[in-house]
Formats: C-alpha cells, sequence, structure tokens
C-alpha cells in the first residue's frame, strides 16, 4: 500500500498566526492587550458581580424590588396632595367663570356709582346750597303780592326739600281772598306759590256793614259802606240755601261787560234768578242755572242789538225764545 504524499508546510507567516491565536485562546487578556483591533467580549454585570442590576440615574433602587418594604403615606402628604387639588380646582373655576365675575364686577359698579349719585345729590338737596332766598308770588290780582311775601318770610333759609306745606297754608289761611295754591321749587334758592284768588260776586247786607262773598259763601272783606262795582245780592235763605248757589253760579257766567252793569242779584228759589242793570234799572229774567253759557251769549247779543236803554226787561229764561220788553 502506498502511503500518502504529506501536506505542504503553511508559511511562515501563517505560522505564527496559528501560534498566536493558540496562545490567546490560552490567555484572552493577553491576546487583547496584543491586539489593538480585537474587540473584548462583553460580560453581563451579574456575571462579574453577582448582585442585582445597578438603578438608572433618579431612579429609586427599592422601585423594582419586588421584597423591598412598603414605605408608610404620612398625613403631611396626604395633606399637601389635598392642596395640589383643591388649588388645582380653584384655578379651573377661576378660569372658567371668569366672564362672569367680570360681568358681575361691572354690575356692582355700576350700582355704586348709582347710589353715590344718589347719596350725593340728596345730599346736595338737604343742604344750604339750596336754601330758600326769595319767593315769587304769582297769580295774584286782588292780593298785594308783598303781603303774601312777608307772611312766608318764616320760610327763608329753609332747603328746598325741606319746606313744610302745613306751614305754608297755615300762613296763607290769613287771606280769605286765597282759593288755592301750588309750589314750585326752582332750585337753587326761589321757590314760586301760585295762588288761585276767589271769584267775589256781590255784597251781601249785615249787620257789620257789607261784606262781599264769593261763590261758596266765602266771606271776602267786610266794609261799612257797598264796595263800588259791587252788586248787591238779596237771596232767600242766605249763603248756605240752593236759591244762593244757582245766584253765584250765574253772576260767574257773566261776560265781563255785562256783569260791570249788574248792580243787584234776587233769588228766592234756584229758578228765578234775577239781575238788575244799573244806570237804567233794566230787569235780567235769568230763571235757573242751566244752560247760564247759552243764556249769557243770547243776552249779550240783545244787548247789542237792543241797548238797555230802550228795553226794560230781558228775559232768557228761555234761550232759545227770548222775550224783550
Amino acid at each position: 500500500m502506498r502511503r500518502p504524499t504529506p501536506l505542504p508546510p503553511p508559511p511562515a507567516a501563517a505560522r505564527a498566526d496559528g501560534a498566536n491565536r493558540a496562545a490567546g485562546a490560552a490567555d484572552p487578556g493577553a491576546d487583547a492587550a496584543s491586539d489593538p483591533d480585537a474587540v473584548a467580549p462583553v460580560i453581563p454585570l451579574t456575571a462579574r458581580t453577582g448582585d442585582a442590576p445597578a438603578p438608572l440615574p433618579g431612579m429609586d433602587s427599592d422601585a423594582n424590588d419586588p421584597d423591598a418594604p412598603a414605605e408608610p403615606v404620612r398625613l403631611r402628604d396626604v395633606w399637601r396632595a389635598s392642596r395640589a387639588r383643591r388649588k388645582a380646582l380653584r384655578s379651573e373655576i377661576r378660569r372658567f367663570t371668569a366672564r362672569q365675575r367680570r360681568r358681575r364686577l361691572m354690575w356692582l359698579g355700576a350700582a355704586a356709582a348709582l347710589v353715590l349719585l344718589v347719596l350725593g345729590t340728596l345730599g346736595a338737596a338737604y343742604s344750604p346750597l339750596f336754601a330758600v332766598e326769595r319767593f315769587r308770588v304769582v297769580g295774584v290780582e286782588q292780593l298785594d303780592a308783598s303781603a303774601v311775601e312777608a307772611a312766608l318770610a318764616d320760610q327763608l333759609g329753609t332747603p328746598l326739600p325741606l319746606i313744610d306745606d302745613s306751614e305754608v297754608k297755615a300762613a296763607l289761611v290769613a287771606f280769605p281772598l286765597v282759593q288755592s295754591y301750588r309750589l314750585e321749587a326752582r332750585p337753587p334758592h326761589e321757590l314760586v306759590v301760585r295762588i288761585v284768588e276767589r271769584t267775589p260776586i256781590g255784597l251781601i247786607e249785615t249787620r257789620a256793614g257789607y261784606t262781599l262773598v264769593d261763590a261758596a259763601g266765602v266771606a271776602l272783606s267786610t266794609t261799612e259802606t257797598p264796595a263800588p262795582g259791587r252788586p248787591i245780592l238779596d237771596v232767600q235763605g242766605g249763603v248756605r240755601s240752593n236759591a244762593f248757589e244757582a245766584a253765584g253760579q250765574v253772576v260767574r257766567s257773566l261776560p265781563d261787560d255785562i256783569r260791570s252793569l249788574v248792580t243787584g242779584v234776587t233769588a228766592t228759589t234756584p229758578d228765578d234768578v234775577t239781575l238788575l242793570l244799573g244806570g237804567t234799572n233794566t230787569q235780567v229774567v235769568w230763571g235757573s242755572a242751566d244752560d247760564s253759557a247759552m243764556k249769557a251769549l243770547v243776552l249779550q247779543t240783545m244787548m247789542t242789538q237792543r241797548p238797555p236803554g230802550s228795553v226794560s226787561v230781558y228775559d232768557v229764561s228761555s234761550p232759545g225764545s227770548i222775550v224783550v220788553r
């Protein structure tokens, strides 16, 4: 049998490399140190130390340990968490109610401004800044305005809103011609007194003399002799009778040009009022006070056509059919 031919020997570089590998297998550290391109084998940390893996930075070392004892929850931590929760809840509430709070603040500001305005106005009105310094009496023809102002002099210096109406009334009672009145405050210092005077209708003869009365029978003044331009009233039953009431309505309905000619008024009942025109002694049979405005118009027209000097009687008791004699 023929012996096989032996392999040729490796080159010298191959032999050296094999020797180095064999040596590296025997001593890994030496091979890594001698070969700069060699990569050291990765050896697990547990294999080198035999312990648990090292925790990452910032991580609790006991977080991954199932056998570590649980840390007890402290009351302070619970209080802090509750406070943080309430703070966050309040922040959310403020965020969602911001518009409502702005609207409420706006309304509160407007209400406060209104209250301040009212208080300021009242304070100024009731202060001496609006005190009465002068009176102005209007609507008087028979009364003396200066006498009325003198009667109200005690109201000078009083703030306009504090004028006492009862005191003004008590002062004006002394003037019988005042039928009614109205006060008008004109800031800052003027008080206007508007007076409605009574309308006198004639004179009634009494024991004291001749008393001037109005249609309501109120005595306005008394003189010993008849006042000129005032008719003498001869009414059955006095000022409280129905005849006097009818006579008053008739006299008040007369136009001024006819009233100035009347010198006497007689009435025994409300239906037989008669006027006497002075100078000519012409009578005007009026009858009742009904339709007095129409009767006055008819009488005025007839007196224009036939003056009183040529007539003795005007009968206007029936204004539709006037009789002249």
